[in-house]
């Protein structure tokens, strides 16, 4: 096998510069391996680097910033061909080539090996989802049982994926959405109680829990950061982790008028290293008993890609979106 099938994008632009061609098989060198894809999850920031609104990466390039799959090739015998892994960020799709095609190379240090016997589709949902769920709540939020938690843009795969850990770890789980239709996707995520979203969600929250959740996470954006740190109690803490809305700075910003008084506001962004095998192990078996749910919204071809993009655009999904590189 000399050539792949994959995802290549020439310029930055709409869902149409997605195009599948062949390319050469790449080669895992020393400190690399090689991984056949058998899906991969969707994810915004692919969005933006295909719009070229990402602060780095390069074109020509295959996108996709995690991959789901087994080793075809480790040069070190660390990996026996055949182990199943899955691997994400590090460069990803940006400035070396993703996970969107049939077989990706990837540094050692960010694949992470696992056993299950759930579908592929599942799986390839869960990396990126994942890392960032677990590394929010380890890193940002750092909640105990016991505690309250509001997830704002709890729709969003890591929204669901958050209202799923939460409840494993005994915590209360507040969550988001601005559509009422939603509101039974959420609770079958796992959250307590649902919010639907009119902009004063703080409001909201102090009718529930009148002193003021003990911690949030911010996924819709910086145009709402205001009104969820005013929904978290005096020594509570808001993570920034994600930005739905396309809006990431705030103008003038002026930290006294922003952040109620004894709120810690802090953010995460993490890597393949910050999900430890074990804690994905773990995961992968909460699932396979049912205590925990992957929130798959569509899955999808990789001829599919262009529509699966644009259905991103869209907010369509429903959850994490994944395409099934070897149905």
């Amino acid at each position: 096998m000399t050539t792949m099938r994959a995802v290549v994008v020439d310029e930055p632009g709409g869902p149409e510069v997605l195009r599948v061609r062949d390319v050469p098989v790449p080669v895992a060198g020393p400190g690399q391996v090689l991984i056949r894809v058998h899906a991969f999850g969707l994810n915004r920031s692919e969005l933006h680097f295909r719009r070229g609104q990402a602060a780095t990466g390069s074109f020509p390039r295959i996108p996709g910033i995690e991959a789901t799959g087994v080793v075809a090739a480790d040069p070190s015998g660390a990996l026996p061909v055949g182990t199943q892994v899955m691997t994400m960020m590090g460069g990803m799709g940006r400035t070396f080539d993703g996970g969107y095609a049939e077989l990706v190379v990837v540094p050692a240090g960010q694949v992470v090996p696992f056993t299950s016997d759930l579908p592929w589709d599942v799986l390839g949902a869960v990396p990126e989802m994942l890392q960032t769920a677990h590394g929010t709540l380890a890193v940002g939020v750092r909640p105990q049982a016991g505690q309250t938690l509001l997830v704002r843009g709890g729709t969003s795969s890591v929204g669901l994926a958050l209202a799923a850990l939460g409840r494993l770890q005994g915590l209360t789980v507040l969550s988001t959405t601005r559509r009422p239709g939603r509101v039974a996707l959420l609770q079958e995520a796992g959250a307590h109680h649902v919010l639907v979203d009119d902009g004063h969600v703080a409001d909201q929250v102090r009718r529930l829990v009148p002193g003021g959740v003990d911690g949030a996470v911010e996924l819709v954006g910086t145009n709402v950061i205001g009104d969820t740190l005013r929904a978290v109690r005096p020594g509570g803490t808001v993570c920034f982790t994600g930005m739905l809305s396309d809006e990431w700075a705030i103008p003038d910003f002026y930290p006294m008028d922003w952040i109620p008084n004894g709120v810690r506001l802090t953010a995460y962004s993490g890597e393949a290293a910050d999900l430890p095998a074990p804690v994905l192990q773990a995961f992968l078996a909460d699932v396979r008993r049912g205590r925990a749910r992957v929130p798959v919204g569509r899955v999808y071809r990789l001829d599919d890609i262009a529509r699966a993009h644009a259905d991103m655009e869209a907010g369509v999904v429903g959850g994490k979106g994944v395409v099934l590189v070897r149905p």
